[in-house]
């Protein structure tokens, strides 16, 4: 039997965009949390590197902003480049009041007043503003910020609840464009719910997955983004698909990625007869912007013909090693591979959307009513390609933007009522998954093949032609059966990928993360990609 829910602000993703969200809100609002999988299958537990701030006496606003605008290719807002730096310090003192164990400086004698916490410098950036808890800060800010939400009486954590699609005032056939609330799949019941809130915050990640190879967890299915377009949603620059070059090559770890990091401590890249090739590509070597890194790698291993190629920081002392990458090494050390003697295996992988839902400096999507936060949005922040540690600064910063701009709102939004329950009148059990896990596959394939690190008019052609065909299979099947969280999140994939297909169709240039053959030199004009759905309302 399908439930209902009242809610004041229903937040759907519980990663540290949408718990930054939920803790900053008043304590007498009742909030709804929701998580598709576990509470920890999200992005923010799997970063290692850190988050980018202006931490030290020796550090400046200016420099970190015209880094990030250097590193985003010439189409970085600096509007929200600034704004996002400039309340980077109350960010991390946020952090720090909530108990985050950032890894302090031991070396130094801080007794003249200066920053207490270790700093690491990681590509793209021109000082050491990385703030980190050893190489695990997700899974720190993420077990902080669990533990208060769950010290929070007024903010319910829901666990397997997967949002199928918004609710809008438009889609009940209602004057205004109002967000209402979600219909939520329980898969505890295999029943689709009703929410009904008086904000709605969509905090639900990238859609990297929709990659053969990608150093993200399975969720990452891009559904905040494909929900919002259904809604009504603009969406912008969805082309630049970053790719971190360091995932680790070996055929048992999937996913697991190598931080930034190591090529911020001294780490090179090389070949396997141990040349270094890095500094045939830019002058910053290993510390150059991630998309130079992953494109040359990417090079290098057509060129050669080889399977991937090596990051040794085994020239550094065994201790120091261990201490600033324990994550890392445990891990590589599980598969064999000691990383204070042995170069490490890696390739380049799907790592992060850049593009997503547009907003404001509030987080206000096109939907009054509806938020997007974190890697979900495109703010204008990270342009063409994201510096390193800016994403988790993006988050902490646009949430708490957002819960300023809600509580502003409280007096003039009232709860909705007498929402319609889901309708599944129509369709009946599936015993057709097989079609859904080969969608799934084929869509992931062709993505990686003619939508990747390199891209032609051809590749894409190909790729468009394909995802309409899958497009309308997923429809029909989305039609006749039941919702499953597969299902679901195949529709929200292909939808995505799409979105991103058109994108890079409509770039006629290369720059950052977009390189194409056909296109390679760069437009004097930087402008961004916006599409507009047939339903958007201006």
């Amino acid at each position: 039997m399908s439930q209902h829910h009242q809610h004041d602000i229903l937040v759907i993703g519980s990663g540290a965009a949408g718990l930054t969200l939920a803790l900053t809100l008043p304590s007498h609002l009742r909030i709804a949390v929701l998580s598709k999988g576990n509470l920890a299958n999200g992005s923010t537990y799997w970063a290692q590197g850190g988050v980018a701030a202006v931490l030290d006496d020796t550090d400046t606003v200016e420099s970190h902003v015209a880094d990030t605008l250097n590193a985003g290719g010439g189409l970085c807002r600096e509007d929200a480049v600034r704004f996002t730096v400039e309340h980077s310090r109350e960010a991390i003192q946020w952090l720090i009041d909530q108990g985050v164990p950032f890894t302090r400086d031991d070396e130094t004698d801080r007794e003249d007043g200066g920053f207490e916490f270790h700093l690491t410098r990681e590509g793209g950036h021109s000082h050491r503003r990385i703030i980190h808890a050893a190489d695990a800060t997700g899974a720190a800010i993420f077990n902080t910020l669990l533990e208060q939400a769950r010290q929070r009486p007024n903010i319910e954590l829901l666990e397997q609840r997967v949002a199928v699609d918004l609710i809008t005032e438009r889609k009940l056939g209602l004057p205004g464009q109002r967000c209402l609330g979600a219909y939520v799949l329980d898969r505890s019941t295999g029943e689709v719910d009703t929410f009904s809130a008086r904000f709605v915050a969509l905090a639900t990640g990238g859609a990297a997955k929709v990659y053969l190879y990608t150093s993200n967890p399975d969720g990452a299915c891009g559904d905040g983004i494909a929900m919002a377009w259904r809604a009504g949603c603009r969406v912008g620059n969805l082309e630049f698909n970053q790719f971190h070059p360091t995932c680790l090559y070996h055929p048992q770890a999937k996913s697991f990625l190598i931080t930034e990091a190591v090529r911020g401590e001294g780490g090179l890249l090389k070949l396997p007869n141990g040349k270094r090739f890095m500094p045939r590509f830019d002058s910053r070597a290993e510390l150059a912007p991630r998309d130079i890194v992953a494109r040359a790698i990417d090079h290098e291993m057509k060129r050669l013909g080889i399977d991937c190629v090596y990051l040794d920081i085994s020239h550094k002392p065994a201790e120091f090693v261990k201490t600033h990458f324990p994550t890392v090494y445990e891990r590589c050390l599980t598969f064999g591979i000691d990383i204070t003697k042995q170069a490490i295996p890696v390739v380049p992988a799907a790592h992060y959307t850049c593009g997503g839902v547009v907003v404001d400096q509030q987080g206000r999507s096109d939907i009054p009513g509806l938020y997007a936060i974190g890697e979900t949005s495109f703010t204008g922040l990270h342009g063409a390609n994201r510096m390193a540690s800016n994403s988790l600064l993006e988050c902490f910063v646009y949430a708490r933007a957002a819960a300023e701009d809600i509580v502003s709102q409280l007096e003039r939004v009232e709860m909705p009522s007498n929402l319609p329950g889901w309708d599944a009148s129509q369709v009946t059990d599936s015993d057709e998954d097989v079609i859904i896990a080969h969608n799934w596959d084929e869509l992931r394939r062709f993505m990686w093949d003619y939508v990747g690190i390199v891209r032609t008019n051809k590749r894409l052609q190909r790729a468009e032609h394909r995802v309409r065909l899958l497009l309308d299979e997923i429809d029909e099947f989305y039609s006749n059966y039941k919702v499953s969280r597969d299902l679901i999140e195949l529709r929200n994939l292909a939808q995505v990928a799409e979105l991103m297909i058109r994108s890079a169709m409509q770039r006629k240039e290369s720059r950052g993360l977009h390189y194409t053959l056909d296109y390679p030199e760069q437009l004097s004009e930087a402008r961004d990609t916006i599409l507009q759905p047939p339903t958007y309302v201006d």
